[in-house]
């Protein structure tokens, strides 16, 4: 195949219908039953905790906490719909904090301003998430060993860069801007809500996204395409760890600190989502709005639990148990496809 055909966008690989969120009935019918299963909890969150649940401060806290698993779940979404997976999310993410709030990383945002730590937490993390790429798609690593690799790896540089200290942020200006709450909302909730959006419009009208659809659907199919299946897989990883990076940036405005233990379970909290979403871990079909709705469930179910003192350990097998369910789920749609 010539090189001009190779790169000729119109020889990628559409999304079949009813796998992004743009398609069929399949998609609406499975963000619907998402939908319920919200309000369903909602009701009983409403039931057993009544004004506590609803009153606006608890939403916001809701909002608040799915902020930061939601902007790296957009990222894990892309990656899993390209048929690879992440474990090493939480430990980028702490990474990230760490070396965004370092003495030398401070002071130079004392000079020249916070955007500093900024820029620093999103380079590391899109750094990161580019070794994983390369590791995978030219190093012929599987994605779950080098992401294993990699959680290793960015936890015990974190812990080395913190010296096992939780770093303080200093910089008031940083705390004010993302403390900040623009008419109400919290400015992570609005920037959880731009990432959606991006990560929809990316994932559903662009030829990335078609692309994407295409290397987790057939790789084989896809390189013959014309797409270049490695180079798209290590800017998936790419994406994923930008997220991370923001997601860093947001919760060091939460916590005001940079530590080596933040992101702990972060990515079993954003594989999970993403699963429930309807995004199949066998790559090929996976949804935005999906991961969302998934997130809200899993940060809903978290508020009403705490709320009704109920222990963690009850609150981790009810989310197994919906893992589990979610699988079964998308295994019975499968088969009826095939």
């Amino acid at each position: 195949m010539s090189a001009s055909l190779q790169n000729d966008p119109s020889l990628t690989v559409p999304a079949p219908t009813g796998r992004g969120d743009r398609g069929g009935n399949l998609s609406i019918a499975r963000n619907l039953g998402l939908i319920i299963a919200l309000v369903i909890l909602c009701v009983v969150g409403i039931i057993t905790a009544g004004d506590r649940f609803a009153s606006t401060d608890n939403l916001l806290t809701i909002l608040r906490l799915a902020a930061v698993v939601g902007v790296v779940s957009i990222g894990m979404t892309f990656v899993i719909t390209g048929g690879g997976i992440d474990l090493s999310v939480g430990a980028i993410l702490a990474l990230a904090s760490v070396w965004a709030t370092t003495t030398g990383t401070q002071d130079m945002a004392d000079s020249i301003g916070w955007i500093a730590m900024v820029f620093s937490a999103l380079l590391v993390g899109t750094c990161a998430g580019l070794i994983n790429g390369i590791l995978i798609a030219y190093g012929k690593v599987v994605p779950f060993i080098a992401t294993l690799a990699m959680l290793a790896s960015a936890r015990g540089l974190a812990e080395v860069i913190a010296d096992r200290k939780t770093q303080i942020i200093r910089n008031q200006g940083f705390t004010d801007f993302f403390g900040s709450e623009p008419l109400g909302i919290p400015f992570i909730v609005i920037i959880f809500a731009a990432v959606t959006v991006a990560g929809w419009f990316l994932l559903n009208r662009t030829t990335f996204g078609r692309r994407t659809f295409a290397v987790g659907g057939n790789p084989e199919a896809a390189r013959l395409a014309g797409i270049k299946v490695q180079r798209h897989t290590v800017y998936l990883y790419a994406l994923l760890g930008l997220t991370c990076g923001i997601a860093a940036v947001m919760l060091m405005s939460r916590t005001t600190t940079g530590s080596s233990t933040h992101g702990t379970g972060l990515e079993l909290q954003a594989i999970a989502a993403v699963v429930i979403g309807g995004t199949l871990l066998s790559g090929g079909r996976g949804t935005v709005i999906g991961t969302l709705l998934g997130v809200l469930i899993f940060t809903t179910l978290t508020n009403v639990f705490t709320l009704n003192n109920l222990s963690t350990s009850t609150q981790a097998v009810a989310n197994g148990v919906i893992i589990v369910i979610a699988v079964l789920l998308q295994q019975r749609i499968a088969d009826r496809k095939t």
